[in-house]
């Protein structure tokens, strides 16, 4: 793998050292999700739940999934950031707006074709599952509407959902109700209804990515263009500590939007039971432990983004959706290669035995994809008369 050239444009607008370090931490993310989505394809005989459970997953298995877990709460997260800046370079709130509606609109629909076939390979659909692109989508829309409020009210409705929406567990509503679909999208994950023929499932209920795509635009500031490096470093620092202390302190009292921990038979069994919280919806503790290793990412990557691995990251981290879309269907192909060529071999599915196995076929498949990752992130930077690049 070569390193990209010094004068790619992508790598070279002033300012470039906050704009690389997001780019690179959104870079590594994608890494952590296709771990994850090999996981998904190749070791599906060994599923797990959510939380999981201690006693029977491996550690392996176990800290793989939860590496896994930053990716959805760093991703909408910068999506929040991002819009900021693109409100910075274009002049103003309805810029934004504008553009965070017709990009949320368009993340909906692809969720629900392109990226919900890659995954089943059903035409027509039975089944369609509204999963992150679909939770992005949502929360771009809501905050094209947000994005008109103070800055520090809109801070300040970030914090409340994101800290009190677990206070809403309690409540349900069944099949036939008439909030049943809406409180499903929101918060409740379950199933939706279209028809005999056709059923959707609210695998990423909304409302706390809301409360982070707000934070992420809140936080915009800290990386325009007047900002100081060591004032944001400060700032990043700062927030990682406080997500930390809440993480720790409420971990600790064994409460709120989570099951118990439980003293395990050894330390590493203590620290699984510790680590192991919720994502759908995404618990006050997830965001908290999630968000502070992102934001702890993104101070490290800002710290190194003269090395070549952090320029490649960014690079890679310049064409996020394409990466999405092109790994899910070359998985997909691959697995059905495999199916045809060895069969079922851990029983309904075929599989790979170990998890050792699943991380070297991750470092292969990053190596193979990246080329066209790169390529794309490259055009998309230097045809900037062309508007659709932009939504990939």
């Amino acid at each position: 793998m070569s390193a990209p050239p010094a004068a790619a444009p992508l790598l070279t607008a002033n300012p470039s050292r906050r704009l690389i370090a997001i780019d690179a931490l959104r870079g590594l993310v994608i890494l952590f999700m296709l771990l994850d989505h090999v996981r998904e394809t190749f070791f599906l005989h060994r599923q797990v739940g959510d939380p999981m459970d201690v006693a029977t997953t491996e550690p392996a298995l176990f800290f793989s999934r939860t590496l896994a877990h930053v990716c959805a709460p760093v991703f909408i997260f910068l999506t929040g950031l991002s819009a900021y800046l693109y409100g910075e370079k274009h002049s103003g709130r309805a810029a934004v707006a504008a553009f965070l509606f017709k990009r949320g609109l368009f993340l909906v629909l692809l969720e629900l074709t392109v990226i919900n076939f890659a995954w089943t390979f059903q035409f027509p659909p039975t089944v369609i599952y509204l999963q992150v692109i679909w939770a992005i989508g949502i929360s771009m829309l809501a905050l094209s509407a947000l994005v008109w409020l103070p800055r520090s009210a809109l801070l300040a409705l970030g914090l409340v959902i994101v800290a009190g929406h677990n206070l809403l567990d309690p409540l349900h509503f069944p099949q036939g109700h008439a909030l049943h679909g809406l409180w499903a999208v929101l918060h409740d994950r379950g199933w939706l209804v279209w028809d005999e023929t056709l059923r959707l499932r609210t695998s990423y209920p909304v409302l706390p990515w809301i409360g982070v795509i707000a934070l992420g635009y809140a936080a915009g500031p800290w990386f325009g263009k007047t900002a100081r490096a060591q004032q944001r470093l400060t700032r990043l620092a700062t927030s990682v500590g406080v997500l930390a202390t809440v993480f720790i302190a409420m971990r600790w009292l064994n409460g709120y939007g989570e099951k118990p921990w439980q003293a395990g038979a050894d330390g590493l069994q203590t620290l699984m039971s510790l680590l192991n919280i919720t994502k759908y919806p995404p618990s006050l503790l997830f965001l908290c432990l999630t968000l502070a290793l992102g934001l702890a990412l993104l101070m490290l990557l800002e710290r190194q983004q003269g090395r070549r691995a952090v320029q490649w990251l960014a690079l890679l981290g310049g064409a996020p959706m394409f990466f999405y879309i092109l790994h899910l269907y070359v998985l997909k192909l691959l697995y059905l290669a495999a199916l045809a060529m060895f069969g079922q071999n851990q029983g309904g599915y075929f599989g790979f035995d170990h998890m050792y196995q699943v991380w070297l076929a991750t470092v292969a498949l990053g190596i193979a994809l990246y080329p066209a990752a790169a390529w794309f992130a490259r055009l998309k930077a230097r045809r900037r008369d062309i508007a659709w690049l932009k939504y990939l």
